[in-house]
Order: C-alpha cells, then structure tokens, then sequence
C-alpha cells in the first residue's frame, strides 16, 4: 500500500497536510481545554489529592472497568466495548499520526503491526455493534430524561466514520496486497465483499488512501470539536472520578455558600465538565420524580454553563455571577424552589456514572440563601428551636429524657458514671409521640440483653446532620461543638443510635472536629446481641413484612444486611421491594424536608410512593422500618394514601421485641397495639 503522507496531493506532499490539519486541530482543542484550566483556577481550592491508592482504585474500576454502566447489563456492556475501542483507536491514531507527521521514521504505522490491527479489527466490529446498540437505545426504546440532542448525534456518527474509515481500509488493503492473513480476519472479509461489489485490485490503493484521510481527518476533527461539545465528558469525567469524594457522609466545610463561580471549588465546577447528560441523575431522583422543582441533570448543567460562559469575562477582577444568558446564576438560572427541594438521598450520586457530586453543589448554594435569610417560614422556625432549645421540636432540654418516664428500670446518666455504649438517642425518637414507644422497646430489649448503656439525658443536642445539610453551617457546628464537649465529660466505648441521620454525622463527620468514636446503628448491636445469644428469641414471628432501606443508612453507609440478618433470625418472610438497597426511594425526610412545607403541584409524595409500593406486594402487611423519620413519614403515608388496614408500619425494634418477649416485654401492651394506637 501507497505511504499516506509521503505520497503527493495536487504536488504537495501529503505530510504537509496532515501538519496543517493537525496544528488546526491541536490549536482550537487547546484552546479551550486552557480556558477550562482558567476557569477552574479561579474558583476555591479542594484537596482531593488523599488516599492516592483508592484513587486509583476508583479510577481502574469505574474509568476502565466502568462499573457502574453495568446496573443496566446491555448497554453497560455496550459502553464498555465502545470504551476500549476508543483507547485502541486513539492509541493507533497517535501512533499513525507521529508516523505521518514524520514519515521518514523507521517506525512502522500502527495498522502494519499484526497484533494492533487484529485489536483494532475486532474492537471496531464489537463497537460497532455497540454503536447500533446505543443508537437504538437513544432513539427507539428512549430512557426517561435522556437528553436528545444533535449533538449527540453527531458524534455518534462520527464515532461510526471513524470505525467505518478504519475497517474500510482494511479492507482496501487485504485487496490490494491480494492474500490473505490470520491477522487481518475483518479486512479479509471486507476485501471478498468489495470483490463481489466489483472493486478491482488495482482500484485498492487510491480507495485505501481515501479512506486512511478520511479516518485521520475525522479524528482531528472530532478531537478539536470535543471540547465544544457534550462529549466533553470524555476528556472530563476520568478525572471526575480519578478526584470523587471518598466519603459519601460528609459535606464539604468552611464555605458560607457560593452564589457565583469563585465562591465553588474547582471540584464542584467539574462536576459540569462531567457530565454525560444520560439523566441516570433524573430518574433516580424522588423529587424529580415527585414533581418537586428540582432536576440534578438541570443543576448540573447550569454549573456546565456558567463554566462555559466564564471565559468570555475581560477582567480578572470581574465575578462569574451570570451565566451564558446574562441572567443571575442564583436566583434567576438555579431558582430557591429548586435547592430547596432536594432531600439529600444520595440517590442522584449514587446513580451517576462519572462521580458528579449533585449535594454538595445544592448545600453550598443553600448556605448562600441561609445567610441571606431567603428561608421557608417553617424551615426557620425549626433552625431558631434548635438554636434555642437544641432540638428541633422547640421544647425543653429537660423534656428530651421524658420517655424513660415509667420504665421498670433506671438507665444510666452517661455523664455520671461509665457505660460500654452511650447511646445518643436523637430529636424524634425523644420527642415525637410516635416514636417515644419505639425508644421506649429499644431500651428494654438492651436491658434484657444486659447492656450496659446509657444516656445524656438533657444534655444532648441534635447531632446537626440536617442542620448542615439545610445550609446552616454556623449552627452545625455550634452543635457539635455543644456535643463534643459532653461526650468529653463521658466515659464509654461505643456510640450508638436509633438514627441514621445522627449515625452518619456521628461517624463521618465528628471526626473532622476531633471527635472520633466507634458508632454503631443499633440494627448492627441488635445483630451481634443476637449472635452473641445475649437476646434470646423465645418465639418465632411469622408474618410476611418488606423492608424500607433508610438513605443515611444504607446508601450513605452501606449497612443493608444487618437489619435484613436481624429480620430473618426473627423468622419473618421478607419480601424485597423492587427498589431496594442502594436504589431504595427516599421517604422524603431527608435534608430538612420534614422541616419544611410540600411545593406546590407535586404528583405524589415519595413516602407514599413508597408506601403503594410496599402494598402491592403480595401477601406483606408491614412495612418495616429503622429510623424514627421514616416511621413518622409513613405513618403519615398511610393515611394519606388510603392504605390503612391494609398495611402496617412498624419499626425492626418492635417485631425483635415479639420474639424475645412476646406480650411481656412492655408490659402496658403489645407492641403492635402500641403502634397502632400512635398511628
């Protein structure tokens, strides 16, 4: 076959071209990847250099192994095969590009390297494939809140021509040599579909350079559009990944907000580099999907266009406030309405395949509408109890122990004398009537297993989870300050809480402000107590239940099988929803929603999305849950849903009761009369 470069064109050497073609190309992609860079240097800094070997972890399994494309086994596959024939392909096109651009080299192409062209063979069949796979997809069996766009579209088709190119001159090239070869088997074949098309050996050499330009001018090209484009993401999201928060429970600290671009840290402004725009964010979203005003596709694409109109800003001293349409970044691009509705689930994050980090974007603008006290009557109300009261309930610090009231024992006061677990109770398992029974089952069932633990009686405050979530960052850590300085004063081995909210703030945050402690939820004590046969189940409970995955529970830290180890030694039937574990919907609590007041014109709470969920299970009459939020939301679903009767909500802690204790344990009554008489 002819050399591409070193044959002429209109008496110019080909090389001359490609020169031209590739400074074109390398100068308009530089370009504006170095605006990019600018840009991200403008805002705050981030460490996320830490922990280097779980970085590159993370990068191996879900940049190489794409990982998480594989919830969706077909086009996860698809993807992945497109993937690796893109490194291939880029690798050749490197390759033949140094080659073409200095062709008096000694190297050889990259296509004249048997082993090389075999890969780029059957990668570029098996993407092929891929490619109509994805098409399909796109087009035909359309998932919910996948943007369309023409973009997309044209880089589709210029991933194809550039597949097409390569395995086209493959196939001019096994003509025109006129033999065959093990490793040329797709050119070889292609070669016998050009003969039966009437293309002659002779023909073969000028076809295999059209198409050898072809698929270099392709290549540049779409190298120089792709930072202009969608499939910025490409270059994007391996360091979105490469630099993803390796906590999922923490929020990031020391910002009052950010309402413009230098008030982001670079990190959060990369989240819109990122992005992929395949709405695995929107559909997994229980606001969004509850008609709340909150789509995290949309945020994240506002944070893609501020970006993006940042370059055009003439003075450094100037202030990213406005996106590309000249409006307000917060308030008239990211309306209130919108921060205000998310519920902090994780859902979004978990779901997202480049590691886009949706919640903190939402919590740092939400301290900027704190501090300008653009707040929901409700919502500061609830933020005035807790600065006042240390609750969120506005009542008495001396009221939050009340619930002990009547016990056959006395609990330890944990600031008095030692305990091996302290347990750090929480705001609504104290103070909302619906949960107080609850509390009360939890504290006789580790009296019964002889645990030795106690409480901070009126010296608890809200461990601020939410309150940090909400925006309130001053209040937080006024909290965990008032906190951390309590359990100084204490002495004791373990934390544990019926919460999750309290857990996950507890365990993953306290740290940061010197506190470091063992934390347990008390489903995992529940498990080992009956492990270690320290709570003995004197009776078996037979009923068929299913089982509600708390989001700071499980999706933020990944307790799923202790609560469900619990439920089965128990020897209940558990039945799985057909949204369980990490993509469990949310009850809607989360974030200070249960703090704050419905938006207008959603189609259905998700707490009763997930409560007819639930029902129409066959056979399940509880819906068993293990935070006091969820309780008190499904509760309320119940009613409101028109389910009552039908289905029962009742907290793990109340059937582990039936089992140890049946009718005994709590004495006044049964549990499950208990709970139906605070619902």
């Amino acid at each position: 076959m002819p050399a591409p470069t070193t044959s002429t064109y209109f008496g110019v050497p080909g090389y001359l071209f490609l020169w031209l073609f590739t400074l074109l190309s390398f100068s308009l992609f530089g370009y504006r990847v170095f605006h990019y860079v600018r840009v991200l240097k403008r805002a705050r800094p981030e460490n996320r250099w830490d922990q280097p070997i779980k970085r590159v972890w993370l990068f191996l399994t879900h940049v190489l192994g794409q990982r998480r494309l594989f919830n969706e086994p077909v086009i996860g596959i698809a993807h992945l095969l497109i993937f690796w024939a893109f490194i291939f392909y880029a690798t050749s096109f490197f390759w033949n590009l140094l080659k073409g651009l200095l062709p008096f080299t000694p190297i050889p192409y990259a296509d004249e390297v048997p082993w090389m062209a075999f890969a780029l063979e059957i990668l570029g069949v098996l993407a092929l494939v891929s490619l109509l796979v994805a098409a399909v997809r796109r087009y035909v069996f359309t998932p919910p809140h996948l943007k369309l766009s023409w973009d997309a579209t044209l880089i589709l088709c210029l991933i194809a021509i550039l597949l097409l190119s390569f395995l086209g001159g493959q196939g001019f090239k096994a003509l025109g040599e006129g033999h065959r070869s093990s490793w040329m088997p797709v050119g070889t074949f292609i070669a016998q579909i050009f003969t039966a098309l009437g293309v002659s050996p002779v023909q073969a050499p000028s076809l295999f350079l059209w198409a050898w330009w072809i698929h270099m001018v392709t290549v540049l090209g779409f190298l120089a559009y792709l930072p202009y484009s969608k499939h910025l993401h490409l270059l994007a999201s391996p360091f979105g990944v490469l630099f993803a928060s390796l906590s999922r429970g923490r929020m990031p600290a020391g910002s009052e907000g950010a309402s413009q671009l230098e008030e982001f840290t670079w990190r959060q402004l990369l989240n819109g580099l990122t992005c992929a725009e395949c709405g695995r964010c929107d559909r997994a979203c229980p606001a969004f999907n509850s008609g709340f005003p909150l789509s995290p596709q949309r945020m994240v694409h506002h944070i893609k266009e501020l970006v993006r109109a940042a370059p055009v800003l003439t003075s450094g001293l100037a202030t990213g406030n406005e996106s590309h349409s000249g409006k307000k970044f917060l308030g008239e691009v990211v309306r209130p309405e919108e921060l205000w509705a998310c519920m902090t689930c994780y859902a979004c994050m978990e779901r997202c395949p480049v590691f886009n980090e949706h919640i903190p974007l939402i919590v740092q603008m939400r301290r900027h509408l704190v501090s300008q006290g653009q707040v929901d009557q409700r919502l500061q109300e609830t933020l005035v109890n807790l600065t006042r009261y240390g609750n969120s309930f506005g009542q008495s610090d001396r009221a939050r122990a009340r619930w002990t009231q009547g016990l056959p024992f006395k609990i330890k006061d944990a600031r008095r004398e030692p305990v091996e677990y302290l347990w750090f109770v929480g705001d609504y398992a104290s103070y909302d009537p619906r949960a107080q029974e609850i509390t009360r089952t939890v504290s006789m069932l580790f009296h019964e297993a002889g645990l030795d633990f106690g409480i901070l009686y009126e010296s608890e405050r809200n461990a601020g989870n939410d309150v940090r979530r909400v925006g309130e960052e001053g209040l937080f850590e006024l909290l965990v300050e008032k906190n951390i300085a309590t359990l100084k004063r204490c002495t004791f081995g373990t934390i544990v809480t019926t919460d999750p909210h309290t857990y996950n703030t507890l365990k993953n945050e306290y740290p940061d402000f010197g506190a470091s402690y063992p934390v347990m939820h008390y489903t995992e004590l529940l498990w080992r107590l009956i492990q270690e046969r320290r709570l003995p189940l004197r009776a078996k409970v037979t009923t068929r239940v299913t089982y509600h995955d708390p989001c700071y529970l499980g999706r933020y830290n990944g307790v799923y099988e202790e609560p469900r180890r619990v439920l089965r030694a128990l020897g209940v039937e558990l039945v799985e929803m057909p949204r369980n574990r990490d993509r469990a919907l949310c009850c809607a609590a989360g974030g200070g929603r249960i703090w704050m007041e419905d938006c207008l014109g959603i189609r259905e709470r998700p707490s009763e999305s997930r409560v007819r969920e639930a029902a129409a299970l066959t056979g399940v009459s509880t819906l068993v849950v293990a935070c006091p939020k969820d309780l008190v939301m499904f509760l309320d679903a119940v009613k409101t849903t028109g389910y009552e009767g039908k289905i029962a909500v009742q907290d793990l802690v109340q059937l582990v009761a039936e089992a140890v204790q049946p009718g005994s344990l709590c004495k006044e009554e049964p549990t499950r009369v208990l709970a139906a008489k605070a619902a």
